[in-house]
């Protein structure tokens, strides 16, 4: 099934070592395309807390100002990860709660040092209560793979990965859209206080900002994303790099070659900030 998704315009990767820089702290060469296309392990779907001492992580950033047009949630800048997600899921801010399944919060490491923003959850997301699973979610996987990174706290053969390698992924938009339709920008500034908080609680290293409305979301921009990726934006002080959603991806393998362009920008600025 995965061969039928393109994922051979991964071939090239075997080559970073020789175009750019290591892939980061401690990591072997990147996989191999039949490796990338392996099937991650069940474990990672969780959300991982941290236990015991944190390692030393990025500078808290400072805080996000509000949108001038939503208010933040009571209490919200005090919530830990617990409570946030508890807030999420009995948000009725907008009329997307009226037909969600579930809310969609997030996943992986909260001590990860890179975060992954999409759009809005899909129907198989807002079934399982996890964001980028079906086909768009392997292909993330594998993205990730290719890289060295992983939304769980350990690889998928086996190994440790250390919050370096770690990712977290949250939507800009936490409930689903009906039949998938694009959220609206209301909607997508109602589910925006939660987004900020996350990210003031993970303080990542960098954020990949995957689609028009994550873009929209954290750059408050809409210029095309054909315009906004190859270069640094910065949220708050975070290095952020704009690049195609995977389901843009699929439906258009064509870019992938560009994806995987913008992943090697984002890991670039990662090594650039930790020499």
């Amino acid at each position: 099934m995965l061969a039928e998704m393109g994922l051979r315009v991964w071939a090239p990767l075997p080559t970073l070592a020789a175009s750019g820089p290591a892939v980061g702290v401690g990591a072997e060469p990147p996989t191999s395309p039949e490796a990338i296309a392996a099937p991650r392990p069940a474990s990672v779907r969780t959300q991982h807390v941290a236990q015991g001492p944190a390692p030393a992580r990025a500078p808290s950033p400072p805080p996000v100002p509000p949108n001038p047009t939503v208010e933040r949630p009571s209490g919200l800048e005090h919530m830990d990860w617990a409570a946030l997600q508890t807030a999420v899921s009995q948000c009725t801010a907008c009329k997307l709660c009226t037909g969600r399944t579930q809310t969609v919060f997030g996943a992986g490491s909260v001590l990860a040092h890179w975060l992954v923003v999409g759009e809005a959850p899909g129907e198989q997301e807002d079934r399982q209560g996890e964001p980028f699973v079906g086909k768009s979610g392997q292909l993330l996987d594998n993205m990730l793979r290719a890289i060295q990174r992983t939304r769980g706290d350990t690889f998928s053969d086996g190994r440790r990965a250390e919050a370096a390698h770690q990712v977290y992924i949250a939507n800009a938009v936490k409930c689903r859209p009906p039949a998938n339709r694009n959220p609206e920008p209301t909607e997508l500034v109602q589910c925006e206080p939660y987004l900020v908080r996350q990210i003031e609680l993970l303080r990542p290293r960098i954020i990949l900002a995957m689609g028009r409305f994550a873009v929209q979301s954290l750059l408050r921009s809409t210029e095309p994303i054909g315009r906004l990726r190859g270069r640094v934006h910065h949220y708050q002080g975070v290095p952020l790099v704009v690049t195609y959603h995977p389901a843009y991806l699929l439906r258009n393998p064509q870019d992938k070659a560009k994806a995987w362009d913008d992943l090697r920008l984002a890991l670039r600025v990662v090594q650039g900030a930790s020499a």
